[in-house]
């Protein structure tokens, strides 16, 4: 406790240099944007006369590898906007498709060809023209060094003239525009792979001012953006561990600060709790094959897991809406598959809690209740152990109550935290609470689809060719909002699928609400709903946010 306490008093003092506010001015009072003066006495950026805004993020939100799009800025695990770069496209506050640097796109009959035309008005922010040659640029450099995202699915990129670039593919790919919102574009004339990252060149709506790594980044707007002018002229993320941030709140020396559902039953003065919807989802893999070992000598499957009624008890004999009350808080909404609210979201996937019918399909598997309420077959127990990564509370408590359920329902369970240099190889036979969510259909490719030459899927033994069929057709159409519903069919056709009727091959939770504290008077401009991720997603629009 001693050695959590110092921690969090070396935070509170670290952000307080790094604000102005915290330091002494001549007149003794502490000054600075969104800080506190020493009579204690709030000001908003906006009460001071500044377009700004003090953002407090997670660690894990400070991009390792710097601001650069070929190392993952934008992109990988949680994706966003770059901010400092353009797009070609953007997501719409409904996760359609809409335009940033082109102006129109379409694809060739055979899905192999993209044909994309940009604006003629962009510069970069050295004043050099941006054009189609950048773009083609951008794509090859990042499909040779990207270590994050996917980029097997293209050949080659170039550019036919100025404003017209052309995507070469490697097989049709009709989710190609969601990878566009997210790729930033850099200068060919000014790049270079070990400098970039740290001072990158761009020409989106903010340019970056000051990185203070582990500390702090400083955004400043863009004077020549080609789009409407940002109403917030700076942006300060700072990168605090979660009590810190929550210091930093209560002493007013930020204007927004991430939180979670641990701290949700506090109040701060002068501040409210924005709660923002999420595809952020907990769930757990079921391995759907019997136990045995793979190629590499690795355990793989689960004898008890690999029984289709067993899957399809524990996925209605869960109460989703008891974990969002107990575990969070109340902030959150149960997660019935890895896409919910999405446009390619099929509603079948939605089950009721029915403990009784979980019982009855138990019991129709012949996993008959034991005088010690733990249920048998055939001489062995149904006992599971459920596993979840080290040192994160809310996914153990999750952990905890998915136990307490299946208990009830007469399977034992032990939980057990493990960290992701073992988890991935023991999820292959035992259930691991996983995180996932993102603004692509893709997610759910990667997580169901049969890997060629392997007869699985990638993080849990499954393997369906019907819904493998869908998927590869929602990716080979030409039209991207046709595709949804072959994404939707992947899920339940009908006869078969990945919901409560068909294999049901992983049991999904709770969809966790992103929780800000927000200073009164800042207005947060309509937020897309959250992916996977506690981070840069909330600023995606920062420059739409403004003071009232």
């Amino acid at each position: 406790m001693r050695k959590r306490l110092l921690s969090i008093l070396l935070s509170a003092a670290l952000m307080c240099a790094l604000l102005s506010g915290c330091g002494n001015g001549a007149d003794g009072n502490s000054t600075g944007g969104g800080g506190a003066d020493s009579a204690g006495a709030e000001k908003t950026a906006g009460e001071q006369g500044q377009n700004s805004v003090v953002v407090a993020l997670d660690p894990n939100s400070e991009p390792e590898a710097g601001f650069d799009p070929a190392y993952g800025w934008g992109a990988g695990e949680h994706v966003h906007e770059p901010l400092i770069q353009s797009t070609l496209t953007v997501t719409n506050p409904d996760l359609t498709i809409g335009y940033d640097l082109a102006t129109d796109y379409s694809v060739s009959e055979d899905g192999l060809t993209w044909t994309v035309t940009i604006r003629d008005d962009v510069k970069f922010t050295d004043g050099e023209p941006l054009t189609a040659a950048d773009v083609a640029f951008t794509y090859n450099t990042v499909k040779e060094s990207s270590s994050v995202n996917d980029f097997t699915m293209m050949d080659s990129a170039e550019a036919a003239d100025d404003t017209t670039v052309i995507f070469h593919m490697n097989r049709p790919f009709s989710i190609w525009p969601y990878t566009m919102a997210v790729v930033g574009i850099v200068p060919e004339h000014a790049y270079d792979s070990a400098t970039y990252g740290s001072n990158p060149i761009g020409s989106g709506r903010y340019i970056l001012k000051q990185w203070d790594r582990g500390q702090q980044v400083i955004l400043e707007a863009n004077p020549d953006y080609y789009g409407d002018a940002p109403q917030m002229e700076q942006v300060t993320i700072l990168f605090m561990e979660e009590d810190a941030a929550f210091l930093a709140a209560q002493a007013g020396q930020v204007d927004v600060a991430y939180t979670s559902a641990t701290y949700s039953d506090q109040t701060i003065d002068g501040y409210s709790l924005a709660s923002y919807a999420s595809v952020d989802n907990r769930g757990f893999n079921l391995p759907a094959v019997s136990a045995g070992t793979d190629e590499e000598g690795r355990t793989v499957g689960n004898d008890f897991t690999s029984d289709v009624l067993v899957r399809r008890a524990i996925n209605i004999g869960i109460d989703r809406q008891e974990m969002i009350d107990n575990v969070l808080n109340g902030y959150g909404t149960p997660a019935y598959s890895i896409c919910d609210q999405l446009p390619w979201y099929n509603d079948a996937s939605e089950v009721e809690y029915d403990p009784e019918g979980a019982a009855a399909l138990l019991d129709e598997a012949g996993w008959v209740m034991g005088d010690d309420g733990i249920r048998e077959k055939d001489g062995e127990k149904a006992e599971l152990n459920l596993l979840y990564s080290t040192g994160d509370s809310v996914r153990q408590a999750l952990a905890a109550d998915f136990a307490d359920q299946l208990g009830e329902l007469g399977i034992s369970c032990t939980i057990e935290g493990v960290g992701w240099d073992t988890a991935y190889d023991r999820a292959l036979s035992e259930p691991l609470l996983w995180g996932w969510g993102a603004h692509s259909p893709m997610e759910l490719y990667n997580i169901y689809h049969t890997i060629e030459g392997t007869g699985s899927a990638e993080y849990s033994p499954y393997s369906n060719e019907t819904v493998d069929s869908y998927m590869d057709q929602a990716l080979a159409s030409t039209d991207l909002e046709e595709s949804y519903s072959l994404w939707q069919q992947a899920q339940w056709n009908g006869t078969t699928g990945v919901t409560q009727d068909g294999d049901i091959p992983w049991v999904w939770l709770v969809n966790i609400d992103h929780l800000y504290w927000v200073r009164d008077g800042l207005q947060v401009a309509e937020q897309k709903i959250h992916p996977h991720g506690h981070g840069w997603s909330l600023v995606n629009n920062v420059d739409q946010w403004s003071w009232g």
